[in-house]
């Protein structure tokens, strides 16, 4: 876990707050980084990534996880694609674990805990879910089920006994905390800020977040990031020949 450094004006692109229970997606050039900030404590962040022009390309959860021999996700641990590039890096991260195995809620288990509550009943506070927001996003850029991969859940922390059961910590997303993700590639960025499946609350009660893009500094030979395992190292190298002659 650390501090993240404030955002200069003149290098900030773009800020805004996304609902609780919304949905976001939009491509963030490489070389920019996004930051996602829990602004009232409990917010989770379901998160996917694509190569924003070759879409076959995503985050793939098994190849970061075994190549950085982690369970959760931190500074300065970095997202893999399924074709042994970076995606993203994280550069700064003042939470301090986000889970990378629990995947998204679906509308049985939305209704199962929180009851029914439609478009037609609550307009726009219906209850929704991660899976649904998820297809709603994706279908803007002409992806669908297929392209549903194990998703990252940004600010919630999922821990395991002995004999492998899974437990949610409730009282690990607080607020205020950021983390930061810097674009290695041009990447199709869609979350949505639904509760985490294990999430205990028997309310529905999603939280909202704030995100900020920003420019980063050029990625140096002693970045943390591509040091910290060296299977980060190859994997820039390859992003590094991609970028180069595809631009």
């Amino acid at each position: 876990m650390n501090q993240l450094s404030p955002i200069s004006e003149t290098d900030l692109l773009h800020r805004e707050t996304i609902r609780g229970g919304g949905m976001w997606s939009k491509v963030i050039g490489r070389g920019k980084t996004m930051r996602l900030t829990d602004l009232e404590g409990g917010a989770n962040v379901g998160l996917l990534l694509y190569n924003a022009f070759e879409r076959q390309e995503r985050y793939n959860m098994p190849d970061t996880l075994k190549g950085q021999h982690i369970f959760f996700l931190t500074a300065p641990y970095c997202l893999h694609s399924d074709m042994g590039r970076i995606l993203c890096s994280v550069t700064g991260d003042s939470s301090g674990w986000h889970d990378t195995v629990c995947g998204c809620s679906d509308a049985k288990l939305v209704r199962q805990k929180y009851g029914e509550k439609s478009y037609q009943q609550a307009h726009n506070d219906f209850h929704r879910n991660g899976r649904e927001c998820f297809l709603i996003e994706l279908a803007k850029w002409g992806l669908g089920e297929k392209d549903l991969v194990p998703n990252l859940n940004l600010f919630s922390k999922v821990v395991s006994d002995e004999e492998g059961v899974l437990s949610f910590d409730a009282s690990h997303a607080k607020a205020g905390a950021a983390i930061d993700l810097r674009c290695e590639l041009d990447t199709l960025v869609v979350f949505n800020t639904c509760q985490h499946p294990l999430d205990p609350n028997p309310e529905y009660a999603p939280k909202p977040v704030q995100l900020e893009v920003y420019r980063s500094a050029p990625v140096a030979e002693d970045d943390p990031c591509r040091l910290s395992r060296p299977e980060n190292g190859r994997a820039f190298q390859n992003t590094e020949v991609y970028n180069r002659l595809r631009f």
